[in-house]
């Protein structure tokens, strides 16, 4: 079983590539099971069609020990098993704890047993707490952080990979790339290019910026699904291959911001 965590700075289309990979995944025939640890529980939106209404947390909290796999398991696009973490109230709890909490919930069921594929999809500003469950307790062993080349996505890309790098130092958790995911800013392709090879890891992807994106996700589907002829689907379905052959696997070697403003600016960002 490929146990694959996606990280990435809150907002940088970490959800989408998510999705669009699972697709992906599924199209070879693999078993997927997507899990989204972000208490907004929108991971697998465009996997179900709608916002999972039935998260670990919820159902943890209404049923207790009564939970059933039935319960907190959902069947998305092509047959991905779709499970969502959940969250307390916003403004009340700790998000991260619900990770822990739905992990366990998770493990207890034996839910996830015969898949080939479990992808978790994990907020990932910074790296601490619950949000590091996945890591910290084995339950992904290769790690990719989706990052344009905006210096905030790096920042938070570059605290990610020191999470990376300090629980790579205790088991077998390693850097498998960067997936760059364009906003289109200066010199980004390469700037990204450098990034990685700076960490010692590698741009494994770069996304291009395609509206037929955002058309796929006001349809609640994957572009894979919404358009699956495009050269858009295309570079989801090579990002899978690439990901599924990847031996290139690292501890990374984080810079200090300083490093990493430097860099930004000789691209002239």
């Amino acid at each position: 079983m490929k146990k694959i965590a996606l990280y990435g700075k809150g907002g940088i289309g970490k959800s989408t590539t998510a999705s669009n990979l699972s697709a992906a995944f599924s199209e070879e025939g693999l078993k997927v099971c997507q899990i989204g640890c972000d208490p907004k529980n929108d991971s697998t939106r465009l996997l179900l069609g709608h916002i999972c209404k039935q998260t670990v947390l919820d159902m943890v909290r209404d049923k207790d020990d009564d939970v059933e796999a039935a319960d907190i398991v959902h069947t998305g696009y092509n047959g991905i098993k779709c499970v969502e973490a959940g969250g307390p109230e916003p403004g009340v709890g700790c998000a991260g704890r619900g990770i822990i909490v739905a992990l366990e919930k998770l493990k207890s069921l034996e839910v996830i047993t015969d898949e080939d594929l479990i992808l978790y999809d994990v907020l990932g500003d910074v790296v601490c707490g619950g949000f590091a469950v996945p890591i910290r307790e084995g339950y992904a062993t290769d790690i990719y952080i989706v990052s344009s080349g905006e210096l905030m996505s790096l920042y938070a890309a570059n605290n990610i990979a020191k999470g990376v790098k300090r629980f790579a130092l205790r088991g077998g958790v390693r850097l498998g790339g960067i997936i760059g995911n364009s906003r289109n800013t200066p010199n980004e392709r390469a700037l990204l290019e450098e990034f990685a090879k700076r960490l010692h890891t590698q741009l494994i992807a770069f996304i291009p910026r395609d509206v037929v994106v955002n058309k796929a996700e006001n349809n609640r589907q994957t572009v894979l699904q919404y358009a699956p002829e495009s050269a858009q689907a295309e570079v989801y379905r090579q990002l899978s291959r690439d990901i599924m052959s990847n031996e290139k696997l690292s501890v990374p070697t984080p810079m200090t911001f300083d490093e990493l403003e430097k860099l930004v600016a000789e691209y002239g960002n």
